[in-house]
């Protein structure tokens, strides 16, 4: 499947023997368990390594003479979506400029993708445009799920979202790496009919490492297709 992030409770929902996960705040233990009967979805957990693909670089990196900062390096699209903002949710991407403009149009494009999921969750809707503009095949398909439970719990998410220690490779055939990590402490789910927050303690799980493949389409977009994350990992406790 793909990726994606959150709670240490929604660590029971992941698949088993795919090649990508979805990760990112998950849904608490209780409604965890009660999930696992119909959905096989994307949060990965108890620490384990989903994926012995964990390959730091995809190739030799295309050099670009012209630096550019991640967030004015986008893609040449021009019809790129609008990520609006979200009440009571935030980000820090401690993404600092590579001074290669296709590295930093990865870090621009990755950091919309994970706005652009988070989005979906708050319109309730796991076949939103604006993700799925980021998203493709694999990592399409495992992250509608993963907005699909959300949705079919009636939770959303709040708090503070931390990304940081990216390591992104270009290779000369349009085809890109980036691993980076997630601080999940200050993220929590809250659900939607109460406007209950569900808050979790902070532990090595609230740390998650991910690893993300991708290709510049035909629009000039650094479009996901496959997805790997591991929570607890190692390379990224404080």
């Amino acid at each position: 499947m793909s990726r994606f992030r959150r709670i240490d409770a929604l660590d029971e929902l992941q698949p088993h023997g795919e090649s990508t996960i979805v990760k990112r705040r998950t849904l608490p233990a209780a409604t965890a368990l009660a999930a696992t009967a119909t959905l096989l979805l994307t949060a990965c957990g108890s620490g384990d390594d989903t994926s012995s693909n964990n390959d730091k670089s995809v190739g030799a990196d295309a050099e670009s003479p012209t630096a550019a900062s991640p967030t004015a390096a986008a893609s040449t699209a021009t019809d790129r979506p609008k990520i609006e903002s979200v009440k009571d949710l935030s980000y820090t991407f401690d993404w600092p400029s590579t001074g290669n403009a296709a590295k930093d149009a990865v870090l621009s494009d990755s950091e919309q993708s994970i706005k652009a999921v988070d989005l979906a969750i708050v319109h309730q809707d796991a076949l939103d445009k604006p993700y799925l503009y980021y998203y493709e095949g694999e990592a399409a398909a495992g992250t509608q799920k993963f907005i699909q439970n959300y949705v079919d719990h009636k939770a959303g998410i709040t708090g503070t979202y931390h990304f940081y220690d990216p390591q992104v490779a270009v290779a000369k055939d349009g085809t890109a790496s980036l691993s980076y990590c997630e601080d999940q402490g200050k993220a929590y789910v809250k659900y939607l009919a109460t406007n209950k927050i569900e808050k979790t303690k902070v532990t090595a799980k609230s740390y998650v490492g991910y690893h993300t493949s991708l290709r510049r389409n035909g629009k000039g977009v650094w479009a996901i297709e496959k997805i790997i994350s591991r929570s607890g990992s190692a390379e990224c406790q404080p």
